[in-house]
């Protein structure tokens, strides 16, 4: 039976705490392959910085040494926002089966899961694979999510179950977030080793999220790579 793994994000930029998360759960529930899903208009999350087109450039970069690993472009290719529900169900007309797919996501996204559209029913579109976060330890998801704590499940899993669980994953990801990586790269720090080497050159070759000279600002005053981004 194949075991797919979703990582769903703007990745904006990918970085290695996103990677942590979904090597740890390709390892502890054996995932045969893993989507890297890039979205196209985030439904909780202010407009990406970057264009759609450099994001699911770097998702490509990270990838394209993991064997089994893919970046998708499922939901770039639809103009409406980007819902979890919506995706997976997409998944589900492409031939998966629900307990075939296992969406991989964050202990501190997943604290917030009941405020996502579709919530509760989403649940049983996938497995939930939750990831601990550096300040959100895994034995505190049923705390902090009460309602679903007779969901939650720890590996090893049980062959015979047939319905999606939430699966409780206990690993150390890298302390890095996308924000903080613009917020380096806007004061002109290096971003090395907090996203793969690929992901650095590209954004480096790109000018992606430095702050503009001075000197390249339009005659009226308004940075001439904003028109790039007001789209992207």
């Amino acid at each position: 039976m194949r075991r797919v793994g979703i990582l769903g994000g703007t990745f904006d930029p990918i970085h290695c705490g996103h990677l942590d998360a979904a090597t740890a759960a390709q390892a502890a529930l054996g995932l045969t392959d893993l989507l890297v899903i890039t979205s196209n208009v985030p439904p909780h999350r202010p407009a990406p910085v970057a264009s759609s087109y450099h994001r699911f450039a770097m998702v490509s970069l990270a990838v394209a040494s993991r064997a089994g690993w893919q970046a998708s472009d499922l939901e770039l290719l639809d103009s409406a926002r980007s819902f979890t529900s919506t995706t997976l169900q997409k998944l589900h007309g492409q031939g998966y089966a629900a307990t075939e797919l296992y969406f991989i996501i964050g202990a501190d996204a997943f604290a917030d899961i009941t405020s996502w559209v579709d919530y509760p029913v989403l649940l049983d579109y996938a497995h939930f694979a939750v990831v601990a976060r550096p300040g959100h330890r895994i034995d505190e998801a049923p705390q902090r999510v009460p309602a679903l704590a007779g969901r939650m499940v720890r590996p090893p899993l049980d062959s015979n179950r047939r319905d999606s669980l939430i699966i409780l994953l206990e690993a150390t990801t890298s302390d890095v977030s996308s924000t903080a990586i613009r917020e380096r790269r806007a004061m002109g720090e290096s971003i090395a080793g907090l996203v793969p080497d690929p992901v650095r050159q590209h954004i480096e070759q790109h000018e992606l999220y430095a702050s503009t000279p001075a000197d390249r600002l339009t005659s009226g005053g308004t940075p001439a790579s904003a028109a790039g981004r007001l789209h992207g």
